[in-house]
């Protein structure tokens, strides 16, 4: 989600393009589950553009409806039990796998439920100028909110990997900052920590295949 439908077309195709490229460098399958969401946040942002289109009448309503219908599903259907998939696969520690489990179950539960509520309509979806603010019916929103954030920070916090552990922290910071922004209707900048959680997945990936390269060298010449 971001400010404007130029951004988010243009934010998107980037960072598409980083989690393509994160992609094709990927030499390990447990790598490639994380690897992937730069794609999907990029994708993501893609179809938000038309979201916005559709509200100001440049593309035809109906278009409008199903960008807006596909943007919730990714965000409802998809992230809450993806996000925690991808990271418990990185993860070594048998127990914090277990704990992985636990976070993918609870944002499988979350996504049943958010997605029940947008099959059953109607999705409303409005221009607040700086952002967009999308609705659909649901209950104990607060509580469905927190197990969305619990299941999607979690698995980065209890990361045994140091380097996910603390961008884990900082991701749950971000997410309070925007969040408050957004609700304040001030401005949404969801598209720029996109960007930064692409290419801080990058980076991550490209450090732990270089490690592992160097200690496939270092036995082989040992």
């Amino acid at each position: 989600m971001c400010f404007s439908p130029e951004v988010d077309l243009i934010g998107g195709a980037a960072i598409a393009a980083i989690g393509i490229d994160t992609l094709r460098n990927v030499d390990h399958e447990n790598e490639r589950a994380v690897a992937s969401l730069p794609v999907i946040f990029g994708l993501h942002q893609v179809v938000e553009a038309f979201v916005w289109w559709g509200l100001d009448g440049r593309v035809a309503e109906p278009f409008g409806d199903v960008a807006a219908w596909l943007y919730l599903a990714v965000a409802f259907g998809l992230l809450p039990w993806f996000v925690p998939l991808a990271v418990r696969r990185l993860e070594p520690d048998p127990k914090k796998r277990k704990y992985g489990l636990v976070l993918m179950a609870l944002g499988g539960g979350v996504s049943i439920y958010l997605m029940g509520a947008v099959l059953a309509g109607p999705i409303e979806v409005v221009d607040g100028g700086y952002y967009l603010s999308y609705s659909v019916s649901i209950t104990y929103g607060g509580t469905v909110t927190a197990l969305y954030v619990a299941s999607t920070c979690g698995s980065l916090l209890l990361s045994s990997d140091r380097y996910l552990a603390r961008y884990g922290v900082a991701n749950l910071a971000a997410v309070i900052t925007l969040s408050v922004l957004l609700v304040s209707g001030v401005i949404s900048l969801w598209c720029v920590w996109a960007a930064v959680t692409s290419i801080a997945i990058a980076v991550h990936l490209r450090r732990t295949d270089m490690h592992r390269h160097r200690f496939r060298t270092l036995v082989g010449t040992g």
